[in-house]
């Protein structure tokens, strides 16, 4: 124990110089977001950076100049289109540039949108004759400068004076406001009272190309150069710079650089990336494409408002979030999924997917990758250290580690993790992939003892704890209660619960705190009472957890910190000197949805240097960094565009102006940015319109938002951000209108108005107008309606007297067809009677008369002669058929006119059959057969042109 406490007071005292004390971390690589040519649309090389009081980034770019806002690149180039060298950004917002034989300055217009005014036309003729590139461009007092090899430019008052170089320039830099230039045969001169004054002793850089001048403490000066290293000057002496960093860029050629606060020098360097180095040329970190960078050269690097840092890349542009208490051990560090970590002798020591690793961590962090523990190659679940002795506990068995090999296997199934058995110091107890394994600790190590009996069920993740009492493991949805034997050789009773509160459901997580054994349910913490044999609240630990999101997993560190994971984050309760608890969690919002899933892995070796697995990785956490990385973002509205036009909002004031739309722009579309670098696809928006909206949009990624067919109105539109870390912005509003359309304009409803009631005149007097003469042709109407009316019923009286005489016609007609139909009958009646006594007579006929006596004989003459006296006189035949066709007449004539070939008798036919006679009395009349009435009917269908589905009779009717 004491060898342990001596260790990590020597761990503690390294990582807390080395990393408590700077920003920059020199134990892990921080977060970098790599951005490509495809992504700026640009040219490959950028040569210089800058920053605006809004935090846009703007970039100097082989094709003109590049702006970054957080969302979205834009491009803007020179009128010759040729690469830009040099940028400067002022206190306006003027972003002064410099080129091939070209500077001037970009400001935004109206409208948001960058313009560039060129100042080549305010130098003479004799200055313009090849000036060549401007390299470096400075804001120094009053005046603007820019220098190229030839000449130096001053600008001040729209006004530009020029100074030639003694010889031939170098660069120029600006140090804590002095302003230095170097030339090829007078060394460095500084700029005073308009002139350039050589400084005594540096001709000594004469054959050096000066790159970046740094300030150093006594008033020293840093000089990076080329090819030749690092040197310092003090006004007297010149001397190399004999440090790591000077051995650094004496081998890979420096490019300049920056200074981080006045306390870390960053220097560029062409071969092998970049690094970042104390005052004392100490090199904290170094970061190249094998670690992270898309490109080994840089050819500008910048320090932004936050104190990230952005590189101009030969090919690319990256951004370095150094502002952070975090560090990332990835793939570059041969690091997979981490699901445990500790240390122990002098090495941190990570399980992981892929096996067991290493890094040595005493002294100093070497920047080098982990190595792979000799004899681990499967998953390795869990890393512990039990009573000095390093246990892996891995998919290939229970693995004893030592002099990072693995000297012992202590059995070859499967473990999660191992715990130590209270009150058996010598004993620990280890989960394995089915049940439970006891080991015991001899002179020689632990040893394998033997497989605790009456639990053999699969688990799946290292949730158990132990007391004095009971083994608790938390399986799926289920607490096992499990007490073990005195011997330790067998369960002697297993207690599986659902619930352990009537008021809270389910089981969340078993933890310990304090050394003892809590359950966790809905953010409750209850212990287990042996005496009463029921499970009781600890309302001090829920009260720490009252305003705290659910929580499924919680570890005690060895601080007595108390880490929880909810919703895939991770939050800290800090314990302080005092007892009370600190609560954390905006810090490690950035890491939501990389933590391992029920396997947390939080190892705290100090407050400066805590370790947390990750899905890709190991984090490192210095909590004793301040949170000043944690600010407060700010939302722009970019761009507001509608048809026909955009305004780039974010490049002006937003309260300067509203825009006014016309109606038939009525389509609107905006686009948002914040200006927060790191983490930046986690930054999410909220937005609305007023009055088209009463509520904020839900937070969401999403940059851009257009509404359609809006009416006409003021309309307001407003925008917050929240970063990563939850906070939120202020709002940012901008004001527009959309106009009416021309009919629904103010002057149209005045127009409508004058209409309205010009129209309202017009009418009313049409309509007294109309009523006037309404009321004459009233009276005119009323007389003729009444003529008409007394017309109508005389017309009308005429017309019943028709109808009257009509009806008696028609009565008489009726009574004549009655007549008529009597006749006919009575003519058949006739026939009939002539009939029979013409069969009368025929028979009197055939009577012999002979035999007759005389006065019979007299008697049978004078009837005989009776009978044919009244068949010959009997006229009635003729009167009927004189009857019928005067009855007639029209109907015969009718046909007769309509077919000129009917035949008399033919007509006669047609008469009966009008008078629907059946065919028998037809042949009576006719005196013919009843086929000779068929026949007959057969010449008249013919001769009428009828086929035979036509009806005979109604045809005739028709006629």
């Amino acid at each position: 124990m004491k060898f342990a406490k001596n260790f990590f007071f020597i761990v503690v005292f390294f990582l807390l110089h080395s990393s408590h004390y700077a920003q920059v971390k020199s134990i892990g690589l921080p977060n970098i977001n790599n951005y490509k040519r495809a992504e700026y649309k640009g040219g490959t090389q950028n040569w210089d950076i800058d920053q605006d009081k809004n935090g846009n980034m703007y970039f100097a770019n082989n094709n003109g100049l590049i702006q970054f806002d957080g969302s979205s690149w834009r491009k803007y180039s020179l009128p010759s289109e040729t690469e830009i060298r040099s940028l400067k950004i002022d206190s306006s917002g003027r972003i002064y540039v410099g080129g091939n034989n070209e500077f001037g300055y970009f400001q935004s217009n109206d409208k948001g949108v960058l313009e560039y005014h060129s100042l080549s036309h305010l130098i003479s003729k004799i200055d313009k004759q090849n000036f060549n590139l401007i390299w470096k461009i400075h804001i120094f007092k009053d005046e603007v400068i820019f220098q190229s090899f030839t000449k130096v430019f001053f600008l001040k008052n729209n006004k530009l004076r020029s100074v030639n170089a003694p010889t031939k320039f170098q660069f120029s830099f600006l140090v804590k406001n002095r302003l230095y230039f170097q030339d090829k045969s007078l060394g460095i001169l500084e700029y005073k009272n308009r002139k350039l004054v050589p400084i005594k002793g540096t001709s000594f850089f004469n054959d050096k190309e000066i790159w970046s001048v740094f300030p150093l403490a006594n008033d020293k000066l840093l000089i990076a150069t080329l090819e030749k290293g690092l040197f310092t000057a003090d006004g007297k002496t010149i001397e190399p710079w004999n440090t790591d960093a000077n051995a650094f860029i004496k081998k890979n050629t420096s490019l300049g650089g920056s200074i981080i606060k006045g306390r870390f020098i960053i220097l560029n360097s062409v071969l092998d990336g970049f690094i970042i180095c104390d005052l004392n040329g100490k090199i904290i970190q170094h970061l190249n494409r094998q670690k992270g960078l898309q490109n080994n050269t840089v050819l500008t690097s910048f320090v932004d408002n936050k104190d990230n840092l952005w590189l101009g890349l030969d090919n690319g542009i990256t951004f370095i979030y150094e502002n952070s208490p975090f560090s990332y051990f990835d793939y570059s560090y041969n690091l997979g999924t981490v699901y445990s970590s500790t240390v122990h002798d002098g090495n941190l020591y990570v399980a992981t997917n892929q096996g067991l690793f290493y890094h040595p961590i005493a002294n100093h962090f070497k920047d080098s990758p982990f190595e792979r523990v000799e004899g681990t190659i499967s998953q390795a679940w869990n890393i512990q250290v039990l009573n000095n002795v390093l246990i892996c506990a891995s998919n290939s068995g229970a693995l004893v580690i030592n002099q990072n090999k693995v000297s012992k296997i202590l059995d070859t199934k499967g473990y999660f993790g191992f715990k130590k058995i209270p009150l058996n110091d010598n004993y620990i107890i280890g989960e394995s992939y089915n049940g439970f394994t006891v080991f015991k600790k001899t002179d020689g190590g632990y040893e394998y003892s033997h497989q605790v009996q009456g639990f053999d069920e699969t688990t799946n993740t290292f949730s158990i704890e132990l007391d004095e009492n009971y083994l608790w493991l938390k399986k799926d949805k289920f607490l096992y209660q499990m007490k073990l034997s005195n011997d330790l050789k067998r369960f002697d009773f297993v207690k599986k619960h659902s619930n352990i509160s009537k008021s809270y459901r389910g089981i969340g997580s078993i933890q310990t705190i304090n050394n003892k054994v809590y359950i966790q349910t809905q953010n409750h913490f209850f212990r287990f009472s042996k005496e009463q044999e029921t499970f009781f609240e600890d309302k001090k630990i829920s009260h720490l957890f009252r305003e705290i999101p659910l929580i499924n997993t919680l570890i005690e560190d060895s601080h007595g910190n108390l880490w929880y994971i909810f919703n895939e984050s991770l939050g800290v309760l800090t314990k302080n000197q005092n007892g009370t608890f600190t609560r954390k969690q905006t810090p490690f919002l950035n890491l939501t949805g990389n933590l391992v899933n029920k396997y947390i892995s939080v190892n705290t070796v100090d407050p400066a240097n805590i370790f947390i697995g990750l899905t890709d990785g190991l984090t490192h956490y210095d909590s004793k960094i301040p949170n000043s990385f944690i600010t407060k973002p700010r939302a722009f509205i970019e761009s507001f565009s509608f048809p026909g036009d955009t305004i780039l909002t974010g490049n002006v004031d937003q309260n300067l102006k509203s825009y006014s739309l016309p109606y038939s722009s009525n389509r609107v579309k905006f686009t948002f940015s914040s200006p927060t670098y790191e983490n930046q696809e986690k930054v999410m928006y909220s937005y609305k319109l007023i009055p088209f909206e009463d509520n904020w949009r839900n937070w969401s990624p999403n940059a851009t938002i257009e509404y359609t067919n809006l009416r006409e109105g003021n309309y307001t539109m407003k925008l917050k951000a929240k970063n990563s870390y939850g906070i939120e912005s202020n709002i940012s509003e901008i004001q527009f209108t959309v106009s009416p359309p021309w009919y629904r304009h103010y002057l149209a409803y005045l127009l409508y108005c004058m209409v309205f009631l010009a129209g309202t005149f017009i009418i009313s007097n049409r309509i007294k107008l109309k009523i006037r003469k309404n009321k004459y042709y009233e009276t005119i109407e009323q007389r003729r309606l009444y003529l008409e009316k007394e017309s109508k019923i005389r017309h009308e009286q005429h017309e019943l007297e028709k109808e009257i005489e009509k009806l008696k016609n028609d009565k008489l007609q009726i009574k004549i067809l009655a007549k008529d139909k009597e006749l006919v009958n009575n003519s058949l009646q006739v026939v009939k009677k002539n009939k029979v006594l013409n069969g009368i007579i025929h028979k009197l006929k055939d009577i012999d008369s002979i035999i007759l006596d005389d006065s019979t004989k007299f008697e049978f003459n004078k009837l005989h002669k009776s009978i044919v006296k009244e068949v010959n006189t009997d006229k009635s035949w003729k009167d009927l058929e004189k009857h019928i066709k005067n009855v007639h007449f029209e109907f015969l004539k009718r046909l007769k006119e309509k077919y000129p070939t009917i035949s008399p008798r033919e007509l006669d036919l047609s008469t009966y059959l009008l008078m629907n006679m059946s065919t028998k009395e037809i042949a009576e009349i006719m005196n013919i057969s009843g086929g000779g009435v068929e026949l007959a009917r057969y010449r008249l269908r013919k001769k009428l042109g009828l086929n035979k589905k036509e009806n005979l009779i109604g045809f005739l009717m028709s006629i």
